[in-house]
């Protein structure tokens, strides 16, 4: 019976000490490419899986990352999008994701803290941070190593990765702007999640310095339901029929508001204007005259793999804190 691959066949093939493969395939910053590559390389040649039960038993670790996400209707891709970019990163680090689910009314906190008990993983990526995120005040306070997509009110003291929502709404309204609207519709994210509150004070700043009248959607956020962002726009266009344009912070939102619109015989791109941003090429082809600032997604993924494992790796080193920041140039048609 042909015996099973292990850390000692790579470094005999390879004539690289134990430690050195180990760390390769860890991917360590301080192994070169090279190595790397050449390493991965005979591991995938001999079929090398690492054996997690012997790895665990030896040094406590379970080479699992845990993915707390939420379990809502993503019409738009962007969880798949955000998992398959983390999993991709992760693929060739010997650690594994597990993706941990959430309902929209399951206490999340609980959720965490069962991960962290039973140690079912070595660390976890959150997702959809409020402010002060009690997972993230749980985390800290047991120095268990995590990452956010989003910040936080402490995001001075752990890794995180977002996206740039108060240029995102500043782009925002300052394109419409520029087509002459003026009564702005405003589909905003919940108060409480910080990018939530990221795009509610750039807007009224924003609307401020040009002379826009922003109108907040009452009765509803970006995140709603479509039955419940229609029934708050129903109300919203009776009381100011004389909205413009729409700017809002995702896809169903944005495709509700054109389409109650609509329904009233008005016309994008003539009697008012959208403006989104989303991950996936979808709007323009609902509508071409929907204006679109894209996401990278996956680019965030990337690094949040990245910042979790080095939260791993290196955990009293300076955590990664990545913003992306949205260009004009990601406006579309621009």
């Amino acid at each position: 019976m042909t015996e099973r691959p292990t850390l000692k066949t790579i470094s005999k093939m390879t004539g690289l000490a134990i430690a050195t493969v180990s760390r390769a395939l860890h991917d360590a910053p301080d192994i070169s490419t090279q190595t790397k590559e050449r390493v991965r390389a005979c591991a995938e040649q001999i079929g090398y899986q690492p054996n997690r039960a012997g790895v665990r038993l030896r040094t406590g670790r379970t080479h699992v990352v845990a993915m707390m996400l939420a379990t809502e209707a993503d019409i738009t891709s962007h969880s798949s999008q955000l998992v398959a970019a983390v999993a991709a990163k992760m693929h060739d680090s010997g650690y594994f994701l597990n993706i941990a689910p959430s309902g929209p009314k399951e206490d999340t906190l609980r959720a965490v803290q069962q991960v962290v008990q039973s140690r079912a993983a070595d660390a976890i990526i959150l997702n959809r941070t409020e402010a002060d995120d009690p997972r993230v005040a749980y985390l800290m306070e047991r120095r268990f190593p995590f990452v956010t997509h989003g910040r936080t009110i402490w995001s001075d003291d752990h890794a995180w990765v977002d996206f740039d929502n108060r240029r995102f709404a500043e782009i925002g309204m300052q394109t419409l702007a520029k087509r002459g609207r003026k009564t702005i519709l405003i589909i905003a994210p919940p108060p409480s999640q910080f990018y939530g509150q990221e795009i509610r004070d750039a807007i009224e700043t924003t609307s401020t310095q040009l002379g826009l009248t922003p109108v907040v959607l009452n009765g509803a956020t970006s995140e709603s339901s479509v039955t419940q962002i229609e029934s708050a726009l129903q109300q919203t266009l009776d009381q100011t029929p004389q909205i413009d344009g729409v700017f809002c912070a995702s896809v169903l939102g944005s495709v509700a508001a054109v389409d109650v619109i609509e329904r009233r015989g008005r016309i994008l791109g003539q009697d008012f204007d959208a403006f989104s941003k989303e991950a996936s090429p979808l709007l323009r082809r609902f509508r071409r005259d929907f204006i679109v600032l894209h996401e990278d997604v996956a680019g965030a993924g990337a690094d949040l793999a990245r910042a979790v494992l080095g939260a791993i790796d290196a955990p009293d080193a300076s955590p990664l804190q990545l913003l992306h920041v949205p260009k004009l140039e990601d406006v579309s048609p621009h």
